[in-house]
């Protein structure tokens, strides 16, 4: 059963070394592709929704997006109705990027998926989703201080 989730761990591993080479001319590095990815898809995020998505602590979500900040990929505006809330969007060099990380992902499916059926492929993406939705359950746990007693 272990296996599984090994198998799981050394394919986004891979596919996130691949990615940070390919995007290091570009000087995104350490999985910042993804929240490239995530704020362009869901312009005016917040810092707290973003770290759900991408299923990190805030403090890592902080540090990546401080860096995507600085390096000029997006940019933080004050929420109207909470200021302590800030938004964030992508800038125009964040936007231009954007086509070619989505084109990379597009690439990496088309491989990871050769050779399958589009059912093959349909029962893959479903199996994946109960897989992420029965973890989630502990990852709130644990997240919000808990212990899993295994």
């Amino acid at each position: 059963m272990t296996e599984i989730l090994r198998e799981i761990g050394m394919i986004a591993r891979s596919l996130d070394s691949i990615s940070n080479i390919e995007f290091k001319e570009f000087d995104l590095t350490k999985g910042q592709y993804l929240y490239l990815i995530r704020i362009c898809e869901n312009q005016g995020i917040i810092q707290e929704k973003l770290a759900e998505m991408i299923k990190v602590d805030r403090t890592t979500a902080a540090r990546a997006i401080k860096k995507l900040e600085t390096q000029g990929f997006i940019e933080k505006k004050s929420d109207e109705n909470n200021k302590k809330n800030k938004r964030l969007f992508p800038t125009e060099k964040g936007e231009k990027i954007y086509p070619l990380l989505m084109r990379e992902g597009e690439y990496s499916n088309l491989v990871a998926l050769s050779g399958f059926s589009p059912e093959e492929t349909e029962t893959i993406f479903t199996l994946l989703q109960r897989v992420r939705k029965n973890i989630e359950v502990d990852w709130e746990f644990v997240k919000k201080g808990n212990k899993r007693e295994y």
